[in-house]
């Protein structure tokens, strides 16, 4: 199977709301899509979503090695594709992981194709600040069938604290609650929310320290009231082991977008569980495509809330026809196969190029 080329795009999706994390505030995603074609006329999608704070790779970056890369490729085989881009894996981990799944959704990827319909239930995210108002919020996300909610925090450590204690005033017990400081805390801070905050109906604490503060994420478990996990930190199998040889974590979150591939991601949560550790699943920034792809791998390998609701942020989708949801789970069927909706794709591509095996046609 030959790969006749790539059609990029480059896309900026408006959000429906401000998305709020501890490191900035997001208006929009900055979206690179690949369309992978084979010599048959099978297509294969990939995405990557862009945020620094998540891997260090910049929009332009990313888009001058999906262009670089794609020119390189056009005209391989699929397998020989494939193994050139993991030895950029390390530098490049977006980039690559967009163009290796747009590559195994030509192949055919047995991950893609569910046998039977099977629901994959999403977190729901808590936002609201106004204490008054955070009540009737909890019950909407209730009464949609959330069973499990995210709450931001990292912000401010007193004013976290107290936020909390409404929310889980307002949930009583009807819902778990998954904590995610973002990186937001120095471990002083980290230590004395876990040890303050009431542990009742928490699920799991998630990267409340720098990503690359490994004493810190140890530190911080070994005095905390409540599960924690490691999110930004993990990029592949030896940041797996590293928690697990620390005792930094009971739970590991991946991103498709990290791990270069479907096949890759499904190895290491499996790898996660052997080292005694419970595997989560999802990005909340990123695109339908991404979404999808992680929807069909927690089918098979999660047993917890998904993360992968970015989907849901933005003002449109670039399906041409949405991903199902139904009581706060997204619905995957045999029948369900994506395609781009090529007007609304246009409508929000910022720079496009096209890589093929025979020319090179270039447009902006």
């Amino acid at each position: 199977m030959k790969l006749h080329g790539f059609d990029l795009h480059l896309l900026k999706l408006p959000l429906k709301v401000p998305y709020h994390l501890a490191f900035a505030d997001l208006t929009h995603f900055d979206t690179i899509v690949v369309e992978a074609r084979d010599d048959q006329g099978r297509v294969g999608y990939g995405e990557a979503t862009l945020l620094a704070a998540y891997g260090g790779e910049t929009v332009e970056d990313a888009w001058a090695f999906c262009r670089d890369r794609g020119r390189d490729l056009a005209g391989q085989t699929t397998t020989a594709a494939r193994d050139s881009l993991a030895r950029w894996l390390h530098d490049y981990p977006f980039s690559v992981t967009a163009l290796t799944t747009a590559i195994e959704m030509v192949e055919g990827n047995p991950i893609l194709s569910p046998s039977a319909e099977v629901r994959v239930p999403l977190l729901g995210p808590v936002n609201g600040t106004d204490h008054a108002a955070i009540p009737d919020e909890v019950e909407g996300l209730l009464e949609q069938g959330y069973g499990t909610l995210k709450v931001k925090v990292g912000f401010d450590l007193e004013a976290d604290l107290a936020r909390v204690a409404v929310i889980q005033r307002a949930v009583a017990g009807r819902a778990m609650l998954r904590l995610d400081g973002n990186q937001g805390y120095d471990r002083g801070e980290a230590c004395r929310f876990v040890t303050e905050v009431e542990a009742d109906g928490i699920e799991l604490f998630e990267q409340p320290c720098a990503a690359s503060d490994w004493e810190s994420a140890k530190a911080v478990a070994e005095v905390s009231r409540v599960p924690m996990m490691l999110d930004e930190s993990i990029f592949g199998i030896e940041d797996i082991d590293r928690a697990a040889d620390l005792g930094a974590a009971s739970f590991i979150k991946l991103k498709l977008l990290k791990m270069g591939g479907l096949d890759r991601l499904a190895d290491a949560l499996e790898h996660i569980r052997a080292r005694g550790m419970e595997p989560v699943l999802g990005n909340g920034v990123s695109s339908d495509i991404g979404c999808w792809m992680e929807a069909c791998v927690a089918a098979k390998g999660i047993r917890n809330a998904g993360e992968l609701n970015g989907f849901l942020r933005p003002v449109s989708g670039i399906f041409a026809e949405p991903l199902p949801m139904d009581g706060g789970a997204v619905v995957l069927s045999p029948d369900f196969v994506p395609v781009l909706d090529t007007e609304k794709v246009a409508a929000l591509t910022v720079a496009t190029e096209r890589c093929a095996a025979s020319a090179l046609a270039v447009g902006k």
